[in-house]
C-alpha cells in the first residue's frame, strides 16, 4: 500500500486534489477525558473558571476550523457544519466527546473531526487540571465518514 502524502521519491508533500469531484462529505470521531467522580461533579456546573462543557464546545469548533494549520499537510476545507457534543458519563467516570463535521468538496473532513474531539478534551483538562491533574484523554478516534473515492467507513 502506498501513502498518499509522499511521493515517489519519498519526499512528504501535499496531495494534488484538484481533479477530484466536490461531493458531500462526513466524518464523525470521539474521545473521552477520564476523571474522578469529584473532577466530573465540577465539569458538570461546579468549576471556577465557569461552564467547562460550553467552553471546551466552542474550542472543539474553532479547532476544527483550524486543522490546516496544525497538521501540516492537510487542505484548508470550507467546513459547512461542525458540532460538538459533551456528554457527562458518571459510568466513566468522564466527559464522552464527540464531535461531527460536514462539507462538499475534495478531500474528507476526518481530520477536522479528530482535531475537534482532541481540541475538547484538552480544554476539558485544562479547565479542570486544578482539581485533577491525573485526569486520562483516551480513545481519541474516527467513527465514521462518508463521501469521496474511497467510500463510507463506520468503526467496529
Amino acid at each position: 500500500m502506498s501513502l498518499t502524502h509522499f511521493d515517489a521519491q519519498g519526499q512528504a508533500h501535499m496531495v494534488d486534489v484538484s481533479g477530484k469531484a466536490d461531493t458531500a462529505r462526513e466524518a464523525v470521531a470521539e474521545g473521552l477525558v477520564l476523571m474522578a467522580p469529584e473532577t466530573l461533579a465540577l465539569a458538570q456546573g461546579g468549576a471556577a473558571k465557569g461552564d467547562v462543557l460550553g467552553v471546551a464546545r466552542l474550542a472543539g469548533i474553532m479547532g476544527a476550523k483550524r486543522t490546516s494549520e496544525l497538521i501540516p499537510l492537510c487542505h484548508p476545507l470550507p467546513i459547512a457544519k461542525v458540532s460538538v457534543d459533551l456528554v457527562p458519563d458518571a459510568a466513566l467516570p468522564g466527559v464522552r466527546v464527540t464531535a461531527t463535521v460536514r462539507t462538499t468538496g475534495k478531500t474528507g473532513v476526518e481530520m477536522e473531526a479528530l482535531t475537534a474531539v482532541t481540541t475538547a478534551c484538552l480544554t476539558v483538562y485544562d479547565m479542570l487540571k486544578a482539581a485533577q491533574k491525573d485526569m486520562r484523554i483516551e480513545g481519541i478516534r474516527l467513527l465514521s465518514k462518508s463521501g469521496g473515492k474511497s467510500g463510507d467507513f463506520k468503526a467496529s
